[in-house]
């Protein structure tokens, strides 16, 4: 038997340990320091930016072990890779875009979105200025070097969408795997890549520091309407199907622990949230962590459920991306379920 220990990194980097860690399999079912339903690896691409703040307030404020879950948090530096994590063994949950459900779906793989934590991506897409300074339209990245946290992220596919929005396609840019949080921004600022497509508070600071320009929003709900054409369904839980299956209690503690945060979230104030997360996470300015949360709160789930036209608006994101997608059937209903969030719903009153 494995002692579960809390894993809270720094924000930001995937250190060499934990990439080498994909193969470890994950910790196995049993109590431990009371717990009652015993332990559960969840693993989540870059746990410090606010796109993740539900996962990090029910962490942190301990509502998790409140429902008898013990809840060890693996962070990595981009969502792809914490889909790796449990596609190996390595998690048995993952915190991450709704649209990799109906990616593994197209692979022949059952995973399923059982809690809602974001209602738009909290993306944004920065150019720096420094690198090109003549900037006009997108049309200016055309040979360029675009990062974004990995390939096949949430942040790829909404650079994607943006650049094929100014009619360019994705053989126009070259795409660059930089991570998350610091060392995302550093590859911007030091020219690694002329652009950057990012969550905040790392958007905000940029645009703060007045050498990068925003170019494509998404950190709002009219925003991501208006790119998306719909309710653009963004961080949520998500697992295997056999994992719900088999672990019901486990599953519907997770769902509990979000919705009491998302809940929490609908009354706190800033003072409530800079002393909730770890200070690693407001990147030394207090100020600007809060000025990128007030850019974005509205975007929370305020309850948890998956919005009616979501599903149907991340598949018409991915078609049109990959218009070879087209001619497969994916059977929405699969990729989420709002059953759990309903009983969790009901236990907090939301």
């Amino acid at each position: 038997m494995t002692t579960p220990s809390l894993n809270r990194r720094a924000f930001g980097a995937l250190s060499v340990a934990s990439a080498a860690g994909l193969a470890v399999p994950a910790v196995a079912w049993a109590q431990a320091d009371g717990a009652a339903l015993g332990h559960v690896t969840l693993a989540v691409g870059g746990q410090g930016v606010l796109y993740h703040l539900p996962l990090a307030l029910a962490d942190q404020l301990g509502y998790f072990r409140a429902e008898g879950l013990e809840v060890t948090i693996r962070d990595f530096s981009a969502g792809a890779l914490a889909l790796q994590a449990v596609q190996e063994g390595a998690a048995d949950v993952c915190a991450g875009a709704f649209e990799h459900t109906l990616r593994q779906q197209m692979r022949g793989h059952a995973y399923r979105s059982f809690v809602v934590q974001g209602r738009a991506p909290q993306l944004a897409l920065g150019v720096s200025l420094r690198s090109v300074p003549g900037y006009k339209d997108l049309g200016d990245l055309g040979g360029r070097r675009v990062g974004v946290s990995s390939v096949g992220s949430s942040t790829h596919m909404a650079a994607s969408l943006l650049l094929s929005r100014a009619g360019m396609g994705p053989r126009d840019v070259a795409f660059v795997g930089v991570g998350s949080g610091i060392s995302a921004m550093n590859a911007l600022r030091s020219g690694q890549v002329h652009a950057l497509c990012h969550a905040d508070p790392i958007m905000t600071l940029l645009e703060q520091k007045a050498d990068t320009r925003i170019v494509g929003d998404m950190r709002s709900l009219k925003a991501a309407q208006e790119v998306f054409g719909g309710a653009m369904p963004a961080s949520c839980l998500y697992a295997p199907q056999a994992f719900l299956q088999k672990h019901a209690a486990q599953a519907q503690a997770l769902a509990n622990g979000i919705v009491h945060a998302l809940k929490w979230l609908q009354t706190a104030g800033p003072a409530d949230i800079v002393k909730a997360v770890p200070a690693s996470y407001l990147m030394g300015d207090r100020g600007l962590y809060l000025a990128a949360f007030s850019r974005v709160r509205e975007t929370y789930s305020t309850n948890g459920s998956m919005p009616d036209d979501g599903p149907g608006t991340a598949l018409r994101t991915l078609s049109r991306l990959h218009p070879e997608l087209a001619d497969f059937k994916v059977d929405l209903p699969r990729t989420f379920t709002n059953d759990l969030v309903r009983k969790a719903r009901q236990k907090y009153g939301v």
